[in-house]
């Protein structure tokens, strides 16, 4: 079928029952009121205008052009929609959003058939909105995303508190206090920007005050109740990014009806994602939505539920643009079967059982700075964002090393690590590693978990540590396809830190760890076939706007040895650039300072601001948004500042202050 022109409608205005009107981009087919098209539906807060516009010019014209039409819209209080967010995925959200799809599904351009799209926030309300059955909804594509809010998305990893909860509160609050285009919107741009920079809510607090998986987070994890999805779902994810988990968990959890792939990269849409090889996004999303929003019979009801990217002996590098490795397939996704390691006497990772012997107890406390090498959880470049060459880290950490291997050896699932400990004190964190080891001594992280010993039993209802026993503890690490080469050697590395990846609990107790007891447990990957997932056609995807200033990024690592102080130091700067077509230029810029005493928990102190700035001829707007944090042994101290300025003149200023009480955080 030869591709349909299409015509970009820049700004629709949907109005909801409430009377709020959205503000929509539509990408409509030639032709669709006399021959109606299916529709897919993106609905996030990242501003249609000037945020996500690159990605999605790069995605709907050829959906259009495939007769598809794309429905991309702004969630209230965000880009040119009235109104002012009321946090994330809320009930209001995901019911406007069945509100979105009834309206697109009774347009006279539409056969009522609609699928949703996103990656991240819009990955994630993809599934919960499908788990809600909206009747016109057929399909999801979820990239990015997550099935549970509190184990598996940016906030708590485990009971343990991420540094990206404050990083993304930061982004939040810098990204919703920006103004709408008056271009768009008209004069009443700077009330409906005064209204958000007035009433936008302090996300950091609202996170902070849930710290167990209470019913906050229980909210829109399709994890409660995955017998509620009833519709088909590509679910999509990167090895090198912190979604890893949710492509087999969804399959685990929802069956046939889901599908996953895993590639090598970074959290962006896997046809201009790094590190390559990329995969075809455009041609499987149209394959997939014309099988599930046409019915057409075109074979992707074959395709295997579960494709992942075996990376074959990855090397950490300042820039990884390619990663080594082969495509398998499962035809249907079963639990691993587990190769089991244990230590042997010579504190030796080794498969057989080892020798009988009394407990061999090892007291561990990591420096409180161990971890700079970690990365970022949530990634966006195949650069410094990703995890370093660990031996630093490991030097810190009590590691058990296997014999270099005799042969090749391929995983792909969650590893799982067994062991008994005691602790001194109500709680402590632990981190576990299982690291590639060259045979030049390169450590590369293959896969890592984490657990806040409180919530050994579970993140609802925590319990203290009963001091000087030693109870039984289970960490699940993050999924992982890798294949380790022979006579590389399996590090498995234990430490009480990885900062700022976690923050510290308040005390600093240590832990011990009995070895004899201690099994590491590794997914094999079984049966399977090679495959070869399809490239993009074209290597650049993504269009060209113009630039009048270059970007920069940065990350930097610190230790004052006089002041006994470590600081980790990240700045990220867009550039200013202009789009081509509307003439706005935007850029922002996002810097964090992280600190820490290596022996103090309580000196932990963290800031992150992004300065967001737009204009063109006759319009110029800037904010700065300020988000920072420390703490004492029972609270959190939680602070925003937000400035905005209309040319040079400052409209508006606002401070807050928050102390919330620690809860086994």
């Amino acid at each position: 079928m030869s591709p349909r022109s299409h015509t970009v409608i820049e700004n629709e205005w949907i109005i909801l029952a409430d009377g709020t009107r959205l503000a929509a981009r539509i990408w409509m087919p030639e032709g669709a009121e006399a021959d109606p098209v299916p529709a897919v539906f993106e609905f996030l807060p990242y501003r249609k205008r000037d945020g996500t516009c690159m990605r999605d010019e790069s995605t709907y014209p050829h959906f259009a052009a495939a007769g598809i039409a794309g429905v991309r819209v702004d969630i209230r209080g965000s880009g040119e929609s009235d109104g002012v967010i009321d946090g994330e995925y809320t009930p209001l959200e995901l019911a406007n959003a069945c509100e979105l799809i009834a309206w697109i599904a009774a347009q006279p351009w539409s056969n009522g058939n609609v699928g949703m799209m996103g990656i991240s926030w819009g990955g994630f309300n993809s599934l919960q909105v499908a788990a809600m059955n909206p009747p016109a909804l057929k399909a999801v594509i979820s990239i990015a995303s997550t099935t549970d809010r509190y184990n598996d998305d940016i906030h708590y990893k485990d009971g343990c508190q991420l540094y990206a909860q404050l990083s993304w509160a930061a982004t939040m609050q810098g990204y919703q206090s920006r103004s709408p285009d008056p271009e768009l919107v008209g004069e009443r741009w700077k009330d409906m920007w005064l209204e958000r920079l007035e009433n936008e809510p302090f996300f950091m607090e609202e996170w902070l005050s849930h710290q167990r998986r209470d019913a906050f987070w229980e909210h829109g994890s399709i994890a409660e109740d995955f017998s509620a999805f009833r519709i088909p779902a590509l679910v999509i994810a990167g090895w090198a990014d912190g979604y890893r988990n949710t492509p087999l968990k969804a399959v685990e959890g929802i069956g046939a009806h889901a599908k996953a792939l895993i590639g090598p990269w970074v959290h962006k849409y896997p046809h201009f994602a790094w590190p390559k090889p990329r995969a075809d996004f455009i041609g499987e999303a149209i394959a997939f939505w014309n099988r599930h929003l046409r019915g057409e019979k075109n074979g992707t009801d074959a395709t295997p539920q579960v494709r992942a990217y075996i990376l074959d002996a990855i090397r950490p590098a300042p820039r990884r643009d390619f990663d080594p490795g082969r495509w398998v397939a499962k035809h249907a996704w079963e639990t691993p079967q587990m190769q089991t390691f244990g230590i042997d006497a010579s504190d030796r990772l080794a498969t057989a059982a080892p020798s009988a012997s009394a407990a061999r107890d090892v007291f561990l406390r990591s420096p409180l700075d161990l971890g700079t090498a970690s990365g970022e959880w949530f990634t966006l470049k195949p650069d410094a964002e990703l995890a370093a060459d660990q031996r630093f880290e490991d030097g810190g950490s009590l590691c058990f090393d296997s014999e270099p291997l005799a042969e090749d050896i391929d995983y792909l699932g969650r590893p799982v690590v067994r062991f008994e400990v005691s602790c001194d004190d109500d709680w402590a964190n632990l981190c576990a590693r299982i690291c590639d080891v060259h045979p030049d001594g390169t450590s590369y992280r293959v896969s890592f978990g984490v657990l806040n010993l409180a919530h050994r039993n579970g993140n609802a209802d925590p319990t203290p540590m009963p001091h000087a026993e030693k109870v039984e503890v289970t960490l699940v690490l993050d999924a992982c396809g890798y294949r380790f080469r022979a006579g590389h050697r399996i590090r498995l590395a234990l430490s009480t830190s990885y900062w700022p990846m976690i923050l510290p609990p308040p005390t600093d107790p240590g832990v011990t760890i009995d070895k004899a007891g201690l099994v590491l447990e590794m997914p094999l990957l079984g049966e399977h076939r090679d495959i070869s997932v399809p490239e993009p056609s074209d290597p650049d995807p993504l269009p060209t706007y113009v630039t009048h200033a270059e970007g920069d990024s940065l990350r930097e690592v610190t230790r004052d040895i006089t002041n006994h102080l470590t600081t980790y130091h990240i700045l990220d700067d867009t550039g200013l650039t202009e789009h081509p077509d509307t003439g706005l230029a935007t850029r922002q810029v996002r810097e964090e300072f992280w600190s820490i005493a290596p022996d103090d928990p309580l000196s932990m102190t963290g800031t992150a601001i992004w300065t967001c700035d737009m204009a063109r001829p006759g319009f110029e707007v800037r904010t700065v948004a300020t988000t920072s944090m420390s703490c004492t042994e029972t609270e959190w101290l939680i602070a925003i500042e937000v400035e905005a300025y209309d040319g040079d003149e400052l409209i508006f200023e606002r401070h807050e202050e928050t102390v919330i009480p620690r809860d086994f955080q």
